[in-house]
């Protein structure tokens, strides 16, 4: 018999515990989405880079012997019950990770662009997440997972839509715990702060002139003033989350926002 003290380097854990999965990853050509696609890739899923930015998207499924799918998700006739259908048949994980951004006071912020936001963000998933759940709960496993912000936790002034949009993700989520339970299926959100990613990069000066300060003075005026760790987020940070509520581990998490906002939120 083995001795039971005895070391071994087995330690039962897959090292591509996502094999023979398949992963839609929404805005999936760049920032967090991409640091996801490879991240899930690496794990053993098959990753579809959905994404309006075709060439990006091509470029990076043929990087991890994945998918593209070349999409304007704000396109009506992109997100018909036909259209989704076909892009979600055998989608055993979807990563709603696109996301826009306007700064601007509520008096003056465009009506067309918080409708912009909130169909981005909110209806699409919305729509996505409908369109998955029907092959998940007949394969009896899913996981959606929604790349949500410390602002579905929390607001900031001059961003009334995305910090509307995010929180409506956070309800959509929870609700499709609730639903989804009893078939296999777990939904959650992650919560990053201020990730480094393009989003980010482009704000700065819309930061600096809705606030009236220098763009040298963002990041630390603005950005990171309430996080205890004066750093932003890296998107294989996020990524290792995502991954994680992507796999076997996380079975029993669902309904749950993972924050990692360099505790932000803990104030």
């Amino acid at each position: 018999m083995t001795d039971i003290l005895q070391p071994t380097t087995d330690t039962g854990l897959s090292q591509t515990p996502l094999a023979g999965k398949r992963a839609l990853i929404t805005g999936g050509a760049s920032g967090i989405g991409a640091a996801v696609a490879r991240t899930l890739a690496s794990r053993g899923a098959h990753v579809v880079i959905a994404d309006m930015d075709q060439d990006g998207a091509a470029e990076l499924a043929g990087e991890l012997n994945g998918s593209s799918w070349a999409v304007n998700l704000l396109d009506p006739d992109a997100v018909t019950d036909r259209a989704l259908a076909s892009a979600m048949d055998g989608v055993d994980i979807l990563v709603n990770n696109a996301g826009i951004q306007k700064i601007s006071p509520i008096e003056s912020f465009d009506p067309a662009d918080f409708r912009r936001i909130l169909t981005l963000m909110l209806e699409v998933p919305f729509l996505l997440v409908r369109a998955a759940l029907p092959g998940m709960y007949a394969s009896g496993f899913g996981r959606i997972i929604n790349v949500s912000s410390v602002h579905g936790l929390r607001a900031s002034p001059f961003k009334s839509a995305y910090v509307t949009a995010k929180h409506g993700l956070e309800g959509l989520s929870k609700v499709t715990a609730l639903e989804g339970g009893e078939h296999g299926v777990t939904s959650n959100c992650v919560n990053p702060g201020y990730v480094r990613t393009p989003l980010v990069e482009k704000q700065i000066a819309d930061q600096a002139a809705v606030h009236g300060i220098p763009e040298a003075d963002v990041l630390s005026k603005i950005m990171l003033t309430e996080s205890a760790i004066k750093r932003l987020v890296e998107p294989h940070e996020v990524a290792s989350l995502v991954a994680w509520l992507a796999s076997p581990d996380a079975a029993m998490v669902t309904g749950a926002s993972y924050t990692m906002d360099g505790g932000w939120s803990a104030r």
